[in-house]
């Protein structure tokens, strides 16, 4: 399937670079990692945040449509993996928009910010506020650590210094998430859900795997793992990657020790199958869309992603999907079996050292990406029917090529697809986004009365 030339164009736009700090130190990897055993299996995590963690409201504006309240709170984070969050990121911000009236129930939305979405003006004005005005239903927007108030005072913008700072981040959220659902149970409203766009999906999608109750998820443009948006999407571009093969050549901590501390072992992870022709045929594709251009190339990424996966583009404008039957877009054959990481290096035969080095540093992305991003890697949600994902079928940002489905993840779950690309997307299909959960929202109304929670 084709990218979008938007999306390769708005990518071109933005200089800045991705990680500039490197992978992060190996021993928050190896923290994070252990946490991750836990926060990935919601049996283990009864207790981590107590249902009546302090959360505080610390003033309240009045609107002609809404009362927006702007909160905060520690973010658990803190206790439980002590020092890994920045001091700016400790605290945990939030606006609460409320309709002045409400239509029926007290329904509300937590939106996860996407990449770039620094303060609460894009989301408030973009989704929750039409939200008061078409559904009469709230949403409470959580600020995201690293972003806002809570960047670094080292960071540049929206760019995480560190690799791990995104597993910080996603970390960060699971837990700041079910503070909120707890507070807002406290305080009478209901139904929950959770959305989010781009990144926001991916973390609201973490959260809700956590989540020990049905509640309606949303997550719009962000698919199964973060792999493949930093190693064949175009944000791969704006990698540092000369830095992250310094540092993975100089520390043989991330080869020697941190490999070994990877558990997924999915089909689509790093831990391929030694076949020659699949390796090098994912080592080819990669390559060709680190290197797409508004030129020719764009279609030659195209061309290899059709033959790699699927050829024939959906034409409709929006049309759902639900489970049925494995959906793997297969790049190669794949086992789910302990890495034979030397064997790899020696079928991949790169032509020199550097390309060999590049190799090696994109699988190590893909391993800890899909470690920490894999929704393979955490439980599925309680009730997946309740899952209504939104996706771009041009999507350059979040390619889908080469992993594993949500539809095979979470059996049940419905996918519904915009003509396009994520930018297009983003700009023009807010109002798709809002339908969909309001839909789910529905869906679960149906499914649970309130009569019986």
């Amino acid at each position: 399937m084709g990218v979008s030339r938007l999306d390769i164009f708005y990518r071109r736009l933005l200089l800045t670079k991705l990680f500039i700090g490197g992978w992060g130190k190996p021993e928050d990897f190896k923290r994070l990692f252990e946490f991750r055993k836990v926060i990935g299996d919601r049996d283990k995590c009864t207790g981590l945040v107590p249902d009546d963690y302090p959360v505080f409201i610390d003033k309240t504006e009045e609107h002609s449509d809404c009362h927006i309240h702007n909160g905060h709170f520690i973010s658990p984070l803190v206790h439980l993996v002590p020092g890994i969050l920045p001091t700016e990121a400790v605290k945990a911000r939030f606006q609460f928009i409320v309709p002045k009236q409400w239509r029926k129930n007290r329904p509300v939305c937590i939106h996860l910010a996407g990449t770039g979405d620094h303060f609460f003006w894009r989301r408030r004005t973009l989704m929750a506020r039409p939200m008061v005005k078409e559904a009469g239903m709230a949403s409470l927007l959580l600020e995201n650590p690293y972003y806002g108030v809570r960047k670094p005072k080292d960071q540049l913008r929206s760019c995480l210094k560190n690799v791990s700072d995104l597993f910080v981040m996603g970390g960060a959220l699971i837990l700041e998430s079910s503070v909120l659902l707890r507070w807002l149970e406290r305080e009478g409203y209901w139904p929950l859900g959770m959305t989010g766009i781009s990144m926001g999906g991916y973390m609201a999608s973490l959260a809700v795997t956590n989540w020990p109750k049905p509640i309606p998820l949303i997550p719009c443009l962000s698919w199964s793992t973060a792999s493949s948006v930093f190693t064949t999407g175009v944000l791969s571009k704006a990698v540092n990657w000369s830095e992250l093969e310094k540092q993975y050549t100089i520390n043989s901590v991330y080869e020697k020790e941190i490999i070994q501390l990877l558990e997924y072992c999915g089909v689509d992870s790093f831990k391929m199958a030694q076949e020659p022709l699949s390796c090098a045929s994912t080592e080819l594709c990669e390559r060709q869309l680190l290197e797409l251009t508004l030129t020719n190339k764009e279609e030659a990424g195209a061309q290899w992603l059709q033959r790699l996966g699927k050829t024939k583009a959906e034409d409709t404008h929006v049309f759902s999907m639900t489970n049925t039957g494995t959906s793997l877009d297969a790049l190669g054959s794949f086992q789910a079996r302990e890495p034979q990481w030397k064997d790899k290096r020696r079928i991949l035969s790169p032509s020199s050292r550097g390309s060999r080095l590049h190799s090696e540093a994109i699988n190590f992305m893909k391993g800890v990406m899909d470690e920490c991003t894999h929704m393979a890697n955490f439980s599925v949600p309680v009730d997946p029917s309740l899952i209504i994902i939104v996706q771009a079928t041009m999507d350059a940002y979040v390619p889908r090529t080469g992993v594993l489905s949500l539809r095979d993840i979470w059996p049940g779950c419905e996918v519904r697809y915009l003509k396009g690309g994520h930018i297009s997307a983003y700009l023009f299909k807010q109002n798709v986004f809002r339908q969909a959960i309001y839909d789910a929202f529905e869906r679960f109304c149906l499914k649970y009365p309130k009569a019986s929670q």
